[in-house]
């Protein structure tokens, strides 16, 4: 195993960093110095290269979606960068390797935003050479999801029908590849501006979810029923989702925190229905592990389609924050990415 216990030369005292002292509103990020963290034993410091802004980032930021954080505490979930440091027992990676990790900012773990990461060592993963690291940090999240998604969860096999309902958002698009790529069929529900952009992922047919009759073209396209339906949105009540599978059928949803519906589970219990909730937070790092050899391969192969609709310098961290809770997708245009501000 390749291993270089220590830091690299040049590491500076002090980072500049996107963080908080309390809850609150995007307001509430401050940009200014922090020390370098060390890497402790199994931990490995990474030179920052980019970081992408999610919807979770919002979520943990503001207290909406409670988890333990020490203050200051840094922003952000997603990193791609270059190994810097490796603490005891940090096996497994050389100095000056690029890697990136996918689940920083969330159960006591710092985030992100700053010019040096200490990540543990098994959330961090090998990118393949010759990968941009701004294409890469913007499918981090939203692709290991996908991944969950289908594969943990929905069992899915080729063949199949998978519908996906938001299927222009980040985790959408991802899942549209995904589930193309396992050899199934994919209708793909999302707004009349991304239609193109989902068919061609891989969708074998697009909706617009604005259309008044989506219920009726859904029923003719699924015909004796999907196998899987994947709501990023929460636009489609669950019982009307239940109906368009087949026995047997698994719904996933990852369509936020705030939802509440009343589900006839019934019908569920009738016709073998599973419902899956997933949020990749909790997900175990085994189970990341397993995802991110997925996300490797596909890197390797030639990437996962992406869309950036913004590179900021991270001092803009209140701003992209404030871009991301007030703008819809099609104006963004795509993810937002930070980059130091010597990049």
């Amino acid at each position: 195993m390749e291993s270089s216990e220590g830091t690299a030369g040049m590491v500076p005292d002090a980072m500049h960093a996107a963080f908080i002292r309390t809850l609150g509103g995007a307001e509430a990020i401050e940009y200014g110095l922090l020390p370098v963290p060390s890497p402790g034993p199994g931990q490995v410091l990474l030179r920052m290269e980019a970081v992408a802004v999610n919807h979770v980032d919002l979520l943990v930021r503001s207290g909406a979606y409670a988890t333990k954080l020490d203050f200051p505490f840094i922003v952000g979930r997603d990193v791609v960068g270059s190994v810097v440091g490796l603490g005891a027992g940090a096996v497994g990676f050389r100095l000056g390797q690029r890697v990136w990790c996918n689940s920083m900012g969330h159960a006591g773990r710092q985030g992100s935003f700053s010019e040096y990461v200490a990540a543990p060592a098994e959330r961090v993963h090998r990118l393949p050479d010759g990968v941009d690291p701004l294409a890469a940090v913007s499918v981090l999240h939203g692709a290991a999801t996908a991944h969950l998604g289908l594969v943990r969860e929905a069992r899915v096999g080729a063949g199949e029908l998978v519908v996906i309902l938001g299927a222009g958002g980040a985790v959408g698009s991802a899942a549209v590849q995904l589930a193309a790529g396992a050899g199934c069929r994919v209708v793909a529900v999302a707004g009349a501006r991304d239609a193109s952009w989902v068919a061609g992922l891989g969708a074998e047919t697009t909706l617009d979810y604005r259309d008044p009759g989506l219920a009726d073209r859904l029923r003719r396209c699924v015909g004796a029923g999907a196998s899987v339906i994947w709501d990023t949105s929460g636009n489609m009540p669950v019982n009307e989702q239940a109906r368009l599978l087949r026995i047997g059928g698994r719904i996933v949803h990852s369509a936020g925190i705030h939802g509440h519906q009343d589900i006839d589970t019934g019908a569920m219990y009738r016709r073998d229905i599973s419902l899956h909730g997933l949020a990749i937070s909790n997900a175990a790092v085994g189970d990341l592990a397993v995802a991110a050899r997925h996300l490797d391969t596909m890197f390797a192969g030639g990437g996962i389609k992406t869309r950036i609709g913004a590179v900021l310098p991270l001092s803009a961290a209140a701003a992209a924050h404030r871009m991301l809770r007030q703008l819809p997708l099609h104006e963004i245009g795509g993810k937002i990415v930070l980059v130091p501000e010597t990049r």
